[in-house]
């Protein structure tokens, strides 16, 4: 369980000082990240700890990553800005 000192932190965390994630991480964390279920929302921590460069990498559809949980919160992450 997550309690409001994680959520801030995990939402200053979210703050990655490259604008195509911020857009991104940002408003996911405002708007989905209470929503998600704890295993989710884990998975969503694991990709926060991801490097910058990396994350860039997957979440501007240039690859994937090789962990399937971690391309699942991509996937998911993306689904909500661009629905199919």
């Amino acid at each position: 369980m997550y309690t409001e000192e994680d959520v801030r932190r995990l939402t200053w965390q979210c703050r990655r000082g490259m604008l195509e994630l911020d857009v991104l991480f940002v408003p996911f964390m405002e708007q989905a990240f209470a929503g998600l279920s704890e295993k989710d929302k884990d998975i969503f921590v694991r990709l926060l700890a991801c490097e910058d460069q990396d994350l860039f990498f997957w979440l501007m559809r240039r690859g994937e990553s090789p962990d399937t949980e971690l391309q699942y919160m991509v996937n998911l992450i993306l689904q909500r800005v661009q629905p199919a």
